[in-house]
């Protein structure tokens, strides 16, 4: 009897929400000796819909982007250093953070950053309706534009990482391509930050031709690493590519003489 009942539950949660039987999670093995990480199965997935976590080239560039949930005190100062350093971010911004941080939000426009959509609630892709995606998704664009001189929000990144086939089309199909990332480490817990170090570590031994960095300003740990880590991407070779450019070579092909 119990099974059938939870059966009943389990089929009425997949016809209510159709994603939500089979969320995907977004991992892998971390880079070793500069090679881009394999992601197995999830590649044709998001490549399907025009999706990345890297750029697909042997030359020395890597994208750094920030996740900012709310604020603890340091996207100040990683504004700073990008500022001195001259180099481009994108910021996958929040409700919350939109609501709280309106400020921060509009200098990071205004010193030519890319702001990205990170949904208003912070909810399970998978979960939810197409309906109710798109609510989170234009709420903060909506907001975006008001605060700022970005007209245009072209990059999603889904909030736990979790996605599946369905939302992967659906976000497509609302004009937004998912941004997902090659490099990234346990750097969101506030309350258990390791020293500068740990971070600049944590990056350099993952680095690799073409990666998307993932970092969260609320680690003090990234804001401290952060000067010295771009220190050490450039004197090993490594410019700092912008999100955008990233996307144009994702949709134009390369010239013959390239191929």
């Amino acid at each position: 009897m119990w099974k059938v009942i939870s059966l009943l539950v389990l089929l009425s949660a997949v016809l209510v929400y159709p994603t939500a039987a089979f969320a995907e999670g977004w991992g892998y093995s971390k880079s070793k000796d500069g090679n881009v990480p394999e992601v197995g199965r999830y590649k044709p997935m998001i490549d399907k819909y025009d999706g990345f976590y890297y750029d697909e080239t042997e030359q020395p560039v890597v994208y750094l982007t920030f996740d900012n949930g709310y604020e603890q005190g340091y996207t100040g100062k990683v504004l700073d250093i990008l500022k001195e350093k001259q180099v481009p971010a994108a910021f996958f911004v929040t409700g919350h953070y939109i609501e709280s941080a309106p400020d921060l939000l509009k200098r990071m426009a205004s010193e030519g950053h890319l702001i990205g959509n990170h949904s208003w609630s912070h909810p399970d892709f998978t979960k939810i309706s197409k309906e109710t995606m798109k609510e989170e998704l234009d709420k903060v664009d909506e907001s975006v534009r008001k605060l700022t001189d970005q007209d245009v929000m072209t990059f999603v990144r889904p909030p736990r990482g979790t996605f599946n086939d369905q939302t992967l089309q659906w976000s497509r199909e609302l004009g937004y391509t998912h941004a997902f990332w090659s490099i990234a480490f346990k750097d969101w817990e506030t309350d258990k930050q390791k020293g500068w170090e740990y971070a600049y570590n944590s990056v350099i031994d993952q680095i690799h031709p073409g990666a998307v960095i993932l970092l969260h300003t609320v680690s003090q740990d990234n804001a401290e690493a952060l000067s010295q880590l771009i220190d050490e991407l450039r004197k090993r070779g490594y410019r700092f590519g912008n999100l955008n450019d990233l996307m144009i070579k994702q949709i134009v092909p390369a010239p013959l003489w390239q191929l």
